[in-house]
């Protein structure tokens, strides 16, 4: 023998020694069979052989013969050697006969139906024929029939690691979670710091929303075993946690195990944007620019930092990169007129959405460019809309349906919506009646036609078209989250707190909890409970303590109580911060700076909110309190007069009949007093 020849046959008995005295022992086969290691190794070092020679002529079959032979040989010779059944189902798949070994394996259990190498090899062969899981491709039957065989091997041999982890992996790919995560637990219960066993329940819990556990599990593979693929599973929870900064560091480690991987080195440069830390984030980018120019994605990120810094040109400059490389990129559309939309030119923004159809305008479209053609559309409408250009927008969302009849149910609703917001509410409701009438059954109809039915005052009537969408697990709990609007428009608050109680309890995910937590915050605000209410809030930022909503929501709720207004401008501050010219938050700004005292600074805030609320009572209301107290009659009485006449302007349920007659009161005790200021004293008559 060899030299060459000697060291692979000690190779192979210390790996035979290693891997058969690793094997727990088996369940015991329903007729005893006496075990031979010696014969077992035997075979299997004859197997190997055989197989290198298969691999060496393009698996030519005699090899590949001689390898199944010897490796069943060694099988019958030690049935408790797990790991031979997977060998010889690689064997069968790497020859293509399949077919094969589930015959072998079918009629040795007819045998013996105890056999579990048999159910092994059989087993591993159907999930070979499962197909692709990550593509969607799933055949169920076979997914089944290898679910079926590892649920005996675990029943017979509770204490095969391995079959509970194939097991988990199986439930996994069939969605079933709850069994999943139990087979998973229970390979960790054999092995607690198995890293297989540990990243599969990891990816379970990501699947639940529960992205806090998977975290955790995630982060216990990477601090044992740092490799690229826990910290990329690692740096995906901390996103689904929206703990950016988190997916940022756990990135740059995978960044050091891979310094040349552009797609990990974007994958950080976005993370580190979205956790506003623009320095670094804009350096990767560049880096990657200056790698390739024509990495498009980088380009339209670039011009989305320079966005979120107000710096108009140079943002302007990065999207005109980006549209050379793809004129046609929808996303690269967006952005640009996004552009204008942040500087506050929708005007602008409508032209340059109107240029982009009109340029890519044909007599006819593929079934992809109907799709984008229709995205597009549709963002022109809602454009329309907020310019209140509400006849050009409707115009624009009929185009929908005429371009594509699949279209029909969502231009309806759109039409509706337009007419809604314009105040126009008896097109609205001839709009939703033919809506109703052509698309009885459709989602979005039903939806919008229930906001309106509300905004008309016919609450009961929008509950119970709503209502009826119920009994569908799959969009119960946002239908149940449209009730609780309907029901806040009418202020059935009763009824609201029903549905965001039902909601919650559909809710799994911690972003499928925030809006429920907020919208009770406001509730219990409306219901002037304000501890309760503060309590909600607090959940919410807890969650998402970026939470620019819940931040101004709180810090103006504080400020309109004129308690702990310290910590009312702090919230506030960053609210705006995060989104500048948002109007309410504007509002709460000046608003709460009124009751510091701060009242030029009030002023400032509560006419840049006038400019981009468009039409809110409340903030002209507010402006008028400032200039009061500036001693400003006159500016005072013009501000009260417009919210009075926005009041009246709203629709019905919008209405707050105690807010007008505040309002209507100040109003007139103004102009009382400036009808006395203005009339001649008798002594200097």
């Amino acid at each position: 023998m060899t030299r060459t020849r000697v060291t692979l046959a000690a190779g192979m008995s210390l790996m035979w020694v290693q891997m058969a005295t690793a094997q727990q022992p088996a369940a015991q086969p329903a007729k005893e069979q006496t075990l031979d290691r010696g014969a077992a190794y035997y075979h299997y070092s004859l197997s190997h052989l055989y197989t290198e020679l298969a691999g060496a002529y393009n698996n030519r079959s005699e090899y590949l013969n001689q390898a199944i032979d010897n490796l069943r040989l060694a099988m019958k010779a030690d049935p408790s050697a797990r790991f031979l059944a997977d060998e010889l189902s690689d064997l069968y798949i790497q020859g293509g006969r399949l077919k094969e070994g589930v015959t072998e394996a079918e009629a040795a259990l007819r045998e013996n139906p105890d056999d579990l190498n048999a159910r092994r090899l059989l087993g591993r062969i159907y999930m070979r024929l499962i197909g692709d899981p990550q593509q969607g491709r799933v055949n169920d039957s076979m997914l089944q029939r290898a679910t079926e065989q590892y649920l005996k091997i675990t029943e017979k041999d509770p204490k095969d690691t391995e079959a509970w982890l194939t097991l988990g992996r199986l439930h996994k790919i069939s969605q079933n979670s709850v069994e999943s995560e139990k087979a998973f637990q229970k390979a960790l219960d054999l092995d607690p710091e198995n890293e297989d066993a540990l990243t599969g329940l990891a990816l379970v819990y990501s699947d639940l929303g529960d992205a806090r556990r998977a975290s955790e599990l995630l982060k216990r593979v990477s601090d044992k075993s740092p490799n690229l693929r826990t910290f990329m599973a690692l740096a995906g929870s901390y996103e689904q946690m929206k703990e950016y900064g988190l997916a940022a560091e756990t990135l740059r480690k995978a960044l050091e195990l891979a310094p040349e991987n552009p797609d990990l080195k974007r994958a950080l440069a976005q993370s580190l944007l979205y956790s506003d830390q623009y320095d670094e984030s804009l350096k990767l980018y560049t880096e990657l620019i200056a790698e390739d120019a024509k990495d498009v994605q980088s380009w339209l990120r670039i011009s989305q930092i320079h966005r979120e810094r107000r710096n108009w040109d140079e943002a302007r400059k990065a999207i005109n990169e980006a549209k050379k490389l793809e004129p046609d990129n929808l996303e690269i559309v967006f952005n640009e007129v996004g552009i204008f939309e942040a500087e506050g030119k929708l005007g602008e923004a409508v032209a340059g959405m109107k240029n982009v159809l009109e340029s890519t305008a044909k007599k006819s479209y593929s079934a992809s460019e109907k799709a984008n053609r229709a995205i597009l559309l549709e963002r022109l409408g809602l454009l329309q809309r907020t310019h209140e250009q509400y006849a050009d927008a409707v115009a624009t969302f009929r185009e929908l349906a005429v371009m594509d009849e699949k279209n029909g149910p969502r231009a309806s609703a759109q039409v509706m919506d337009t007419w809604r917001q314009a105040k126009e509410f008896t097109k609205a409701l001839e709009e939703s009646e033919a809506a109703k009438k052509k698309f009885p059954d459709e989602r979005i109809v039903i939806l919008v036609r229930g906001s309106l039915l509300a905004d008309m005052g016919r609450g009961a009537e929008a509950a119970a078209e709503v209502k009826k969408l119920l009994g569908k697990k799959e969009t119960d709990r946002e239908t149940w989250l449209t009730l609780a609007q309907l029901n806040e428009k009418t202020k059935n608050w009763g009824e609201m707190a029903k549905a965001l109680d039902e909601a919650e309890k559909l809710s799994a995910s911690n972003d499928e909890k925030e809006p429920i937590y907020f919208m009770r915050g406001a509730l219990y605000e409306k219901q002037k409970n304000f501890d309760k209410s503060e309590a909600e809030f607090r959940k919410v930022l807890d969650m998402n303590p970026k939470s620019a909503s819940a931040l101004n929501y709180l810090g103006y709720m504080l400020a309109d109580r004129n308690v702990r207004l310290n910590e009312a401008l702090e919230m506030i501050k960053k609210a705006v911060d995060q989104e500048p010219d948002n109007g309410a938050f504007l509002d709460s700004l000046g608003w709460v700076y009124y009751r510091l005292g701060r009242l030029d600074e009030a002023v400032e805030y509560l006419k840049r909110a006038i400019v981009h609320s468009g039409k809110d009572p409340t903030v002209n209301d507010h402006l008028g309190d400032v200039y009061m107290k500036q001693g400003n009659l006159k500016d005072a009485i013009e501000q009260w007069e417009t919210s009075v006449r926005l009041w009246n302007a709203l629709a019905p349920p919008d209405i707050d009949q105690a807010e007008v007659a505040k309002v209507q009161k100040k109003l007139e005790s103004g102009r009382v007093r400036q009808a006395k200021e203005q009339t001649p004293r008798k002594s200097q008559q």
